[in-house]
């Protein structure tokens, strides 16, 4: 991949990124449930968790979608988009397909799924669908996120130069 930032025209629908993995550690766990107040049986207790579908604690669904939003700023591709993206416009349909187990080490593969016009000249929205994936290759969340991001415009750079004069 180049080392030139990424623009709105430079992305094209079916593009697939990876990011490096990460593997989810009891402390992961325990700093989550302290900081989200989320102190459910199924995540903190042992016990109660042997007698679960699972049959042992699990992490936070909310854990594995934040492990993920950390693993996109990992990618090459987020480097590169770093000039370009304004903003995130949300999280579309997150889904959580599997438990996310203590020692899963995950990945992020993100397809390139959307591209649409807005109503301003130099910025567009890119559909990223994120995969969260484990170290057996099984999907365990997925959603899509839409970015905006920026145009190449050549009046834009103006612009933005003449801003800084």
């Amino acid at each position: 991949m180049s080392k030139e930032t990424l623009y709105f025209e430079d992305f094209e629908v079916g593009e697939r990124f990876l990011s490096p993995a990460r593997t989810i550690t009891e402390a992961d766990v325990v700093n989550f449930a302290g900081l989200s107040g989320d102190y459910n049986a199924l995540h903190v207790d042992s016990e109660y968790a042997k007698d679960s579908i699972f049959g042992e604690r699990i992490a936070h669904g909310l854990l594995g979608l934040t492990v993920s939003s950390g693993l996109f700023t990992r990618t090459d591709l987020n480097r590169r988009m770093a000039q370009s993206l304004i903003t995130l416009l949300g999280i579309n349909s997150w889904r959580f397909l599997g438990p996310l187990k203590f020692g899963d080490t995950i990945h992020l593969e993100i397809d390139i799924v959307g591209k649409e016009e807005t109503s301003k000249p130099d910025r567009g929205i890119v559909y990223f669908k994120r995969k969260v994936i484990n170290q057996r290759g099984k999907v365990i969340q997925e959603g899509t996120t839409p970015m905006l991001i920026l145009r190449n415009n050549p009046k834009h750079k103006i612009k933005e130069e003449m801003k800084c004069l």
